[in-house]
């Protein structure tokens, strides 16, 4: 590193040393993070979460529900085991990767029915095993962070 990096990365490790400003950039991180992993999600299914929710959907609900549960857990794990915001970030990240993974297991894993078109049916049901699955799911993998 030069010496002008490294003087900018003392800076900013000097700044996050301090619990407000430390705790202000954790959480602006992973609320971007959450949007963006969110929209990731809302690509993949069938039908648009914001609007099934608007017209009252319980279903689409619990399943954004626990998919933001589940984000946000992955990110807790993620920041009591890692020393930077970058490896946070990065362990969120590939915690969300694998989240999606554990998604489409579930539509792989249930032959009698599509997961997605039960959820947007407002099968409940569905709405709640899917919930369950994703919290589940980011508690084994947090577990495993590093």
């Amino acid at each position: 590193m030069r010496k002008g990096e490294t003087a900018v990365q003392d800076e900013v490790e000097r700044l996050l040393s301090n619990p407000f400003i430390g705790t202000l950039a954790y959480f602006s991180v992973a609320a971007l993070a959450l949007v963006v992993f969110m929209v990731i999600f809302g690509m993949i299914t069938r039908y648009n979460d914001w609007e099934e929710i608007k017209k009252g959907n319980v279903a689409v609900a619990m399943s954004a529900g626990g998919k933001i549960f589940g984000i946000c857990n992955l990110f807790r794990f993620a920041i009591l085991n890692n020393d930077t915001i970058w490896h946070s970030l990065i362990w969120a990240g590939y915690g969300f990767g694998l989240l999606l993974v554990s998604y489409y297991l579930f539509e792989l894993l249930t032959p009698l029915f599509k997961v997605d078109a039960e959820i947007q049916k407002d099968n409940r049901a569905v709405g709640l095993l899917s919930m369950m699955i994703s919290i589940s799911i980011s508690y084994v993998i947090g577990a495993c962070v590093t």
